[in-house]
């Protein structure tokens, strides 16, 4: 396994990163198994664990800390908070208040003394970014947390947080977490570039489109799969689906299964540090371990492109961020009597 410098950190990780999402209640309920996944990865090299405690409500996180049980050292370990933790509105969202209890509950869960990367798991419009950065600022400084990071940033957030950072005298993020994938290419725009512009590392999330890039997912077909079951709109998306269909052709045409190009794809761009894996099976994590070794020439890069033109997305995850100016219609529609222009 080569291995790449997170951001300007000078912490040196794998290409792959293993996402610990499936790992539990929502993916693979089975500890034993789970914990065999990881030591696997990590075998193969893999030094790169990331999860969340909203992963089947912090089960993951205890399935990594007895994963991690003396070969803690080894691993660079990410975990993030943001997302509801409980019916109370407080367990939730960037605050100071909820960061620091969120961290406290996370490291109880892994097992562990400090985590190497603390990511916030969305914006959050309501919290002052000065106010996250200053709690994170204290994380970092009770030696709790090494790094700091984002997820699903607009680049213009992730702008205005280094400009925060910089004028306060705080802690900045080193990382960005951001969907990527042949299908998804919007932050080839603005996020990568604004990531490279201020050393960041960026490790992104479903390299596979969802599950669409398994190449289990075809039109006219009725997918039977774990994540079928969970109704996401982005797995029945006609423009998606036609897409993979292309796709499948070129892969075909290449030699390789779909997941391997699509794997080598997301890592191949200079702005993405690691493409964060997420197997449920050992099945799965032995697909993608196979593929490590695959290199996209420019000549395949040039046909992907000319399925999914670079900077563009076709159709969105269910997961996806959307910002309050494009959620809320009242944002981006005047009252009525407002409307005409005479």
């Amino acid at each position: 396994m080569k291995y790449r410098t997170l951001g300007r950190t000078g912490i040196k990780v794998s290409p792959y990163c293993l996402g610990a999402m499936m790992f539990g209640a929502m993916g693979n309920p089975d500890h034993d198994e789970s914990v065999r996944i990881i030591h696997k990865a990590l075998d193969a090299g893999i030094n790169f664990v990331d999860t969340a405690d909203a992963y089947s409500r912090g089960e993951s996180e205890e399935i990594v800390g007895k994963a991690l049980k003396g070969r803690r050292d080894e691993v660079v370990l990410a975990t993030k908070a943001h997302l509801p933790m409980g019916d109370d509105p407080n367990m939730r969202g960037n605050s100071r208040r909820w960061l620091v209890r969120a961290l406290e509950d996370s490291l109880r869960r892994l097992g562990t003394d400090h985590v190497d990367l603390f990511q916030v798991h969305r914006p959050d419009p309501d919290t002052d970014v000065e106010e996250t950065l200053s709690a994170l600022t204290d994380l970092v400084r009770a030696g709790k947390v090494r790094h700091i990071g984002a997820s699903t940033f607009p680049a213009s957030d992730i702008v205005e947080a280094q400009w925060v950072s910089e004028r306060r005298g705080l802690e900045r993020f080193r990382t960005e977490q951001p969907p990527y994938s042949i299908l998804n290419r919007g932050i080839e725009r603005e996020v990568l570039p604004a990531c490279e512009r201020y050393g960041m590392g960026a490790l992104v999330w479903s390299p596979l489109a969802g599950g669409l890039l398994t190449g289990r997912y075809r039109k006219g077909r009725t997918p039977d799969t774990h994540r079928a079951a969970f109704g996401f709109k982005h797995l029945s998306d006609e423009r998606r689906l036609d897409a993979v269909e292309e796709l499948i052709t070129v892969a075909q045409d290449a030699g390789m299964p779909l997941t391997h190009m699509a794997t080598a794809f997301a890592i191949a761009h200079p702005g993405v540090t690691s493409a964060i894996i997420g197997p449920r099976t050992m099945e799965h994590l032995d697909d993608l371990l196979a593929g490590a070794g695959t290199t996209l020439d420019d000549e395949l890069l040039d046909r992907i492109d000319a399925v999914v033109p670079p900077g563009t997305d076709i159709g969105t995850l269910d997961a996806a961020y959307d910002p309050p100016a494009i959620e809320q219609a009242r944002l981006r529609r005047r009252l009525p009597d407002e409307r005409s222009a005479a």
